[in-house]
């Protein structure tokens, strides 16, 4: 379990805990944050960077040169702006990795699945490493992976809304018949859910709200890692199977114990 590592793209991390820059109340805040995570990639949309060297922003106290840069194309509403945004990030020196992202609607943030495809697709054929975040759609998902994503990053609810997950069977089903590293993005509400999706077998998860909008973003950083790793451990070990079908079963082995008096008569 010691060399047991996140991989995708000729890519290796100890940690499977992706965490996000938004939101957070301050600059300082969110630092503490991802160093409380241990996480070493993190995430960060392309049209919140300033690209001139104007450091004014959320990111301003994080050591980026510390980290492996996931930049993102939040905020692009179709394939070609997804792109032009990857590209964009690529030529300032951020990283080949990107997570597409593209909005099919502008009130629950729900990806367009696409344009999703296309801008995945396109990306791929220019020597990206693409990350596309999609919705729980095995289908999709299934074709992404075929496209050439190097990882596949479906919700478990709609971006920020912290619900934990709406749909076990859709993601059970993308983990289980996917054939490249699933992480688990957008919706997990607590450190509990990440175990979940972990112990399921994802590879990863990423997780921003949750610890942003926490009391306290440090803590929740670092119980979220804690989750991430107990869920990996479990699914590792490989848990018990469910109780059968009709009834349950005793933890302790009854046969030889003797019969209570009375019993059978």
């Amino acid at each position: 379990m010691t060399e047991d590592r996140l991989q995708f793209g000729g890519r290796s991390f100890a940690s499977r805990l992706i965490h996000g820059t938004g939101k957070f109340p301050s600059p300082e805040v969110l630092a503490a944050a991802i160093a409380a995570s241990g996480a070493e990639l993190i995430t960060l949309a392309v049209r919140r960077l300033h690209l001139d060297g104007d450091r004014r922003s959320e990111l301003a106290a994080v050591d980026l040169s510390a980290h492996t840069l996931l930049p993102n194309t939040a905020g692009a509403s179709s394939a070609e702006e997804s792109v032009r945004l990857a590209r964009l990030g690529r030529a300032a020196g951020l990283s080949d990795l990107v997570k597409v992202e593209v909005v099919g609607d502008p009130e629950t943030l729900l990806p367009d699945p696409q344009e999703t495809l296309r801008a995945t697709a396109q990306l791929v054929a220019e020597g990206f490493t693409v990350l596309p975040y999609s919705s729980d759609d095995v289908a999709l998902c299934l074709a992404l992976a075929r496209a050439g994503a190097a990882a596949v990053m479906p919700g478990a609810a709609p971006i920020g809304s912290t619900l934990g997950v709406l749909n076990p069977h859709n993601l059970r089903a993308i983990i289980a018949r996917c054939p490249v590293p699933v992480i688990v993005d957008a919706g997990l509400g607590a450190p509990s859910e990440a175990a979940r999706v972990m112990e399921w077998g994802a590879a990863g998860v990423l997780v921003n709200t949750a610890i942003a909008h926490a009391r306290d973003p440090e803590a929740m950083a670092r119980a979220f890692a804690a989750a991430v790793s107990a869920g990996r451990a479990a699914h590792l070990a490989g848990p018990a199977a469910d109780a059968p079908a009709g009834g349950y079963g005793a933890s302790s082995p009854t046969v030889g114990m003797p019969t209570p008096a009375g019993a059978g008569s």
